[in-house]
């Protein structure tokens, strides 16, 4: 068995070390893939308490300089870490781990471009990156790899409660202006919403009052939100970890305190995904709730010797999943969620109604 953690830990995780080691703990990975580990003390000392070695893509030299991170406690075979200036906005992972059984398996960790106020919410940019990755990735065509990190978008059929993430940024927005340096790595308003359109941010504060409105805002939000860089791994024969295990969940992934969409995904090759055993969201443990440890929900993959592929041997929590963490005196006075709810699917792999999980 090998355990698998993405987790972004937000710019760094400097002042939420105990938090995010008491996810991470909680979990019991092998290989952890760390996305905005801009301090290397504590990717150090996530390290050294956590039994792990580790290595970084590079050497961060201030909280904007967007490196990403392994852990691992199987033996690092090598690392290597792909720049492609002017393609990838940031460097792209490789760490090759020895398995317990001996075998070599290869991770890639990656942290695709927000640029949401870009055209088309930046999906040409992150199609670019895609591509690239893609590229890189195919001299481990027909051996076991996969790709963890945080996507920026969202997969073909899945779904965004906008109305939600609306009311998370314009919270997020009053708190930017009244201290820019207040929430550090929080999205607001004026990074998401394009130069051209950011006369309608006084319409966009009025929108989470309103039920009518929001219902409106959501579907025309999952019909705008893009999805192509997700679609190119699909096509290139990449698996949704989340998504072959939970065909039914939401499995939103961020913002950690009012989940809004899944933009955290472990894709594994076809090779190691005949392998696949569990995938899940962790929300909580030893004490601290994800809330309180960044502003994303780590994703968890176990990967054993034996193909899963009886649904009725599936074992998830769909309780926990759909959870949304308790607030925190830090958290937003938001309204409460029905959780992580589900959906049902068409044959055209599109949404076709939201529905209740139970």
């Amino acid at each position: 068995m090998t355990r698998i953690l993405s987790y972004n830990i937000l710019v760094g995780g400097t002042r939420r070390i105990d938090h995010i080691t008491n996810i991470i703990r909680a979990a019991n990975p092998d290989i952890v893939g760390l996305v905005e580990a801009t301090n290397p003390r504590v990717v150090k000392e996530l390290a050294e308490r956590l039994g792990m070695q580790y290595r970084m893509s590079g050497s961060p030299t201030h909280t904007s300089d967007w490196q990403v991170a392994v852990l691992s406690r199987l033996p690092i075979a090598h690392a290597y870490t792909h720049v492609r200036p002017g393609i990838l906005t940031k460097p792209l992972l490789e760490v090759c781990v020895e398995e317990k059984d001996g075998h070599k398996l290869t991770v890639f960790v990656t942290h695709l471009a927000a640029a949401f106020s870009q055209g088309r919410g930046g999906d040409g940019i992150r199609r670019k990156e895609a591509q690239e990755i893609l590229r890189i990735m195919a001299s481990k065509q027909g051996t076991p790899h996969l790709l963890m990190g945080d996507f920026n978008a969202l997969a073909p059929g899945d779904r965004l409660k906008a109305s939600i993430l609306l009311r998370y940024l314009v919270e997020m927005d009053r708190r930017h202006q009244q201290n820019l340096h207040d929430n550090v790595g929080h999205p607001y308003l004026d990074f998401v919403v394009p130069a051209s359109l950011r006369f309608l941010n006084p319409l966009l504060r009025v929108i989470p009052r309103s039920k009518l409105l929001c219902a409106l805002f959501d579907e025309t939000g999952s019909l705008y939100a893009p999805r192509g860089s997700i679609g190119l791994l699909h096509k290139a024969g990449y698996i949704d970890c989340f998504r072959r295990v939970n065909p039914y969940a939401w499995g939103f992934t961020c913002p950690s305190s009012a989940p809004a969409g899944r933009i955290d995904f472990i894709f594994a090759s076809p090779e190691l995904a005949e392998h696949l055993v569990e995938c899940k969201l962790v929300t909580g443990g030893n004490g601290s709730r994800a809330d309180e440890a960044s502003d994303h929900l780590p994703v968890f993959a176990e990967f054993g010797e034996s193909v899963v592929d009886k649904e009725d041997e599936r074992q998830w929590d769909l309780e926990a999943l759909h959870k949304v963490p308790s607030r925190s005196t830090h958290s937003l006075a938001l309204p409460e969620l029905d959780g992580n709810v589900g959906f049902v699917r068409n044959k055209e792999d599109e949404d076709a109604q939201g529905i209740g999980v139970d």
